[in-house]
């Protein structure tokens, strides 16, 4: 069973340095193997270079934890002028002068070991606590954003030590067709100001009205998509509203990652070819390819905020809408490996049916792990929006167009993730593990 946040309020000092020190652990075993050229890669739009990437999770923990809630002194003076993302532009980050593979490690090394010394020393604060724990969950988004960059450049799948797998059921647990009806009311969306924790773009709860509706029991699978591409679904401009420039850029005629191999479809799983799995979720399409599918199919995307009510509200007695606000679609329960595919337990995906223990109240599956879920919505701040010290987090997206997908991937960490979580990416993106599941019209 993983230490959840919300079964442990707060956690211990012991138990937050266990996740600063797991949370690099991930990071140094998602490169090892990579060779020098692996770790700087090619200069694309989606991906940072690798050796650039894990020296800013360094110092992002160092300057929000031992410089700035600890007044200590920079262990690199010049550190804020190779690794701030806010301030150096992404092209750049090839150019520069970094500190060697080994340097670089032993500033990873040197970090987690200061922050975990001071998180164990009785006189630490709940401010150095804080800022501990948004260095891990900041240090948990990216190591899943370098297992999208290994994907992206067809690098083999990282060796990941102590990975528990997944059963043959799951793996091979087939479709899971319907809808089901979640009824209309009135929620709050957005985070509560005694939640243990929240980013910027969570706060804060206001009431939101919902109307009732059908959102289907499972995402979208690879086969139903499958069916929509032999349907000539991308080369009919009809399905595609303002993605059609996104379409005619592209010249896309499948998802990404996707290739025709005589009267079957292979996809690429890292640096290899397999055959299209058809019960597991769809993966690796962007949001216009999602709006496209829901035309097609005479459906829709669900906003977030019918996401969230699907995923954390229940059933009340009078058949009403009860806003309950579960930390987790099935409930309480801190989660474990039977609830949902998560932490790169798997190193993939698994069928739509797998996890029937992770059921929402309403009876909808896989909305944690697996894929992260597009929605209608876009990504825009709470009507009582307040930002938070680390601000290249949400208000540079604002403005961007931003699409929010909500649940979390088969490498999200299950420590962090919640129902209320808000994920974010340009709508063109086909990188990200992305899906979506669709709702009745």
């Amino acid at each position: 069973m993983v230490p959840d946040l919300h079964a442990q309020q707060p956690l211990s000092p012991e138990q937050l340095a266990e996740w600063v020190t797991d949370a690099r652990q991930r990071t140094m075993d998602l490169v090892a193997d990579l060779d020098d050229s692996q770790l700087v890669g090619p200069l694309l739009p989606t991906v940072n270079p690798l050796l650039w990437e894990i020296g800013h999770l360094s110092w992002f923990a160092e300057k929000f934890v031992l410089r700035d809630a600890l007044r200590e002194p920079p262990i690199i003076p010049h550190a804020d002028a190779i690794w701030d993302s806010g301030a150096i532009p992404h092209d750049t980050r090839w150019h520069l002068n970094l500190p060697s593979r080994e340097e670089t490690l032993a500033y990873l090394a040197q970090v987690r070991d200061r922050t975990v010394e001071r998180l164990l020393d009785p006189r630490c604060t709940d401010v150095v606590r804080h800022f501990a724990l948004y260095a891990v969950f900041h240090e948990d988004t990216h190591t899943e954003a370098i297992t999208y960059t290994r994907q992206a450049l067809a690098y083999p799948a990282p060796a990941l030590p102590g990975l528990s797998g997944t059963s043959a059921a799951d793996a091979d647990a087939g479709p899971l067709h319907g809808d089901v009806a979640v009824p209309g009311g009135q929620v709050l969306l957005g985070a509560l100001r005694c939640d243990p924790f929240a980013y910027d773009n969570e706060t804060w709860a206001h009431p939101v009205e919902v109307a009732p509706f059908e959102i289907a029991r499972a995402p979208v699978t690879q086969a139903e998509f499958a069916g929509f591409v032999a349907d000539g679904g991308y080369n009919r401009p009809e399905l595609w509203g303002d993605g059609e420039h996104w379409l005619r850029a592209t010249s896309a005629q499948h998802p990404l990652y996707w290739r025709r191999d005589g009267q079957r479809w292979q996809r690429r799983d890292f640096d290899s070819w397999v055959d299209l799995e058809p019960h597991r979720p769809v993966s690796h399409v962007c949001w216009w390819e999602a709006a496209a599918y829901c035309r097609w199919a005479g459906r829709r995307l669900p906003t977030e905020a019918e996401w969230e009510v699907a995923a954390g509200a229940e059933p009340g007695t009078d058949g009403a809408l009860r806003d309950a606000r579960r930390p987790h679609p099935w409930g309480e329960q801190p989660t474990a490996p039977e609830h949902a595919n998560l932490d790169w337990r798997a190193l993939g995906t698994v069928d739509v049916a797998a996890h029937p223990a992770g059921d929402s109240a309403f009876g909808v599956r896989g909305l944690f792990g697996n894929v992260w879920e597009w929605t209608s919505s876009t990504f825009r701040p709470y009507p009582n929006f307040e930002q938070d010290a680390y601000r290249d987090n949400s208000w540079p997206a604002f403005a961007e167009g931003r699409k929010v997908l909500r649940g979390g991937a088969w490498p999200t960490r299950a420590r962090y993730i919640r129902i209320g979580y808000r994920n974010y990416f340009t709508p063109e993106r086909r990188d990200v593990i992305a899906g979506f599941r669709t709702c009745a019209p």
